[in-house]
C-alpha cells in the first residue's frame, strides 16, 4: 500500500470518526456549505471532554439528571451526534425516562445504522415499557448478524420469558450457557425459567449455583431466602 492510499484511508477513517461523534451534518450544519465551526461556535475538544468527564462523575453518584445536563452544550452543538445521543439514551434510561432514552437511541441508530450499540441500548427502555414484541424484533435483528451477541441474547431471553414464551427463552439461555457456562446473568435467567416451569427444586439448585459464583447477588439471595431448602426454616 503506497503512501497516498494510506493517507486517503486515514482521512476517510478520521471523517467517519467525526461523523460518529458529531453527526452526518457536521460539515455543513451552518447552511450554504459553511463549516459548523465557522457559524455556530461549537465547544472545542477540551470542553467536550470535560463535559463527558463530568457526566461520568455524576453517573457514578447516581445523579443522572445532572449527568444529562453536563452534556447539554454538546447535544445543542451536535444534535445528530452519535456519541452524545448514545450516552444520553443510557442516562435517560437510568433516570427512569424510557421514552426520552428511546428518542436518543433512535438518533444514534439513524446516524450509524450498522451499529449494534444503540440497538442493544434501546432494548432496555423497550423492556421497561413492556414492548416485548419490539424487543424480540430488534434483538433477533442483532442476533441474525452476531449469533452469540451477549446483550442481544440476554435481553431477548428476558423478553421471551416475560411474554410467557418459556421454551423459546430456554433455547436462547441454553445456547448461551453452552458458550458461557458460569455466566451469572444467564444462570439467573435459567433459574427464573425453571420457576416458571414449576420446577422449584431445580430452580433452587440453579439459584445456589448463582450464589456460589456471586455470593452477594441480590436476586439469588432473595430467591434462596424465599424458598428455604430441606431442614431450613427460612427465618
Amino acid at each position: 500500500m503506497n503512501g497516498r492510499v494510506r493517507r486517503l484511508l486515514r482521512g476517510r477513517m478520521l471523517l467517519w470518526g467525526w461523523v460518529l461523534v458529531f453527526g452526518p451534518g457536521w460539515r455543513n450544519a451552518g447552511g450554504g456549505g459553511e463549516a459548523l465551526a465557522a457559524t455556530a461556535a461549537p465547544p472545542d475538544p477540551v470542553v467536550i471532554a470535560d463535559a463527558y468527564a463530568r457526566s461520568y462523575v455524576y453517573e457514578q453518584s447516581q445523579n443522572y439528571l445532572d449527568a444529562i445536563r453536563a452534556l447539554e452544550r454538546v447535544r445543542s452543538a451536535y444534535p445528530d451526534g452519535y456519541t452524545v445521543n448514545l450516552r444520553l439514551g443510557w442516562l435517560w434510561y437510568l433516570a427512569g425516562r424510557p421514552a426520552n432514552a428511546l428518542d436518543h437511541y433512535e438518533v444514534a441508530i439513524r446516524v450509524a445504522p450498522e451499529s449494534f450499540e444503540p440497538r442493544l441500548g434501546a432494548l432496555l427502555p423497550l423492556l421497561a415499557q413492556e414492548r416485548y414484541a419490539e424487543v424480540e424484533s430488534m434483538a433477533y435483528a442483532v442476533i441474525s448478524r452476531d449469533a452469540y451477541n451477549y446483550y442481544g441474547n440476554l435481553r431477548l431471553a428476558v423478553a421471551l420469558r416475560l411474554e410467557g414464551k418459556i421454551s423459546a427463552a430456554r433455547a436462547v439461555v441454553e445456547k448461551m450457557l453452552g458458550a458461557y457456562p458460569t455466566d451469572v446473568a444467564f444462570l439467573a435467567e435459567s433459574a427464573r425459567l425453571l420457576t416458571a416451569e414449576g420446577d422449584a427444586v431445580a430452580a433452587r439448585a440453579r439459584w445456589r449455583d448463582v450464589a456460589t459464583l456471586d455470593p452477594e447477588n441480590p436476586a439469588a439471595r432473595a430467591a434462596l431466602a424465599a424458598t428455604p431448602g430441606p431442614g431450613q426454616s427460612g427465618e
